[in-house]
């Protein structure tokens, strides 16, 4: 029996969340309502989604040594996330990123430091852990991981890649990664070059050019899939939203658990729209994620509908 549901590596990185009545235009202010903290990064903030679901996960990631750092670890201590492969680099600097959100819209804007911490490496210690785990879940700062953990695949291990743009390592990725969630944008990287056409046109083309299942997320329009010859739509369920900024990562995190406790594609793609909808409900990405039966209970009343 694995003894981790998913395995997280990816980034955490501290938010500096700011609240507006509206995001101003260029060369102009806003009064700010009120401002908090919160742990972020899309490989924390799904760490601790997959905990609060009931799932088991352990985290891989580098923070700096400093007072973000150190704050983002306990964060994932509250939250019961296991980090004991959390590397942190003496002399370091957390990342940070600039949240503004639109209090009447939980519309967010985000400006954010690149990490300037040394890129994760699949040492010996991370190599131990990938036995132990139903399901991997990388984030997009680990795209240039695909070759490598393409060697260390094993039968029975599901990768799940949370795909935001085009980056190193993109094609040896779409080549590994058994489900490859991308959001809708990522469809018109020009690397991909998918031509004109209506979006079940698009996801047919990029389908052809990935080894595993196509899911694509798309706000608060829900997620399409491919199931069989057949794209289906999940639209979102209607929630007092405040703040979406965790909803894209609180989305892969339901997913992979999901995958790990064996569920078929449509039942986890109607959970995982459920869950990160849900999340929405309060600010900060982490505090507003349901229990699995409050997400289990939203994505009862959720249909696939096909749309080609």
């Amino acid at each position: 029996m694995h003894r981790i549901d998913v395995l997280v590596i990816g980034r955490s990185c501290l938010d500096c969340i700011s609240v507006v009545d509206r995001f101003p235009q260029e060369n102009q202010k806003a009064p700010l309502l009120f401002r908090l903290e919160e742990g972020g990064g899309q490989g924390g903030t799904a760490a601790c989604c997959i905990t609060r679901l009931g799932g088991k996960a352990a985290y891989v990631g580098r923070l700096g040594d400093d007072r973000p750092g150190r704050f983002c670890i306990q964060r994932l201590h509250d939250f019961g996330v296991g980090t004991d492969h959390v590397e942190m680099v003496k002399g370091g600097r957390t990342p940070l990123a600039y949240i503004f959100v639109t209090r009447s819209t939980g519309a967010r804007t985000i400006i954010y430091e690149t990490s300037q911490l040394p890129s994760i490496e699949l040492t010996a210690a991370l190599q131990s852990l990938i036995p132990r785990a139903a399901v991997i879940l990388l984030d997009p700062e680990t795209t240039f991981l695909a070759k490598d953990l393409a060697q260390l695949k094993r039968g029975g291990l599901s990768i799940v890649y949370d795909c935001e743009r085009w980056r190193e390592g993109m094609p040896d990725m779409m080549g590994v990664a058994d489900y490859f969630i991308p959001s809708i944008e990522f469809l018109e990287s020009a690397q991909l070059d998918l031509g004109d056409g209506a979006l079940p046109e698009k996801m047919r083309r990029l389908k052809k050019r990935i080894r595993g299942n196509l899911i694509i997320t798309n706000g608060e329009d829900g997620a399409y899939f491919i199931e069989g010859e057949r794209i289906f739509h999940v639209a979102a369920p209607a929630v007092s939203a405040v703040d979406t900024i965790g909803a894209g990562d609180n989305f892969h995190a339901t997913f992979a658990l999901s995958v790990a406790r064996e569920m078929g594609l449509q039942q986890s793609v109607k959970l995982s729209v459920a869950a990160a909808s849900l999340s929405c409900r309060q600010y900060g990405g982490r505090e507003g994620i349901p229990t699995w039966d409050e997400a289990a209970a939203a994505a009862a009343a959720l249909s696939a509908l096909p749309v080609g």
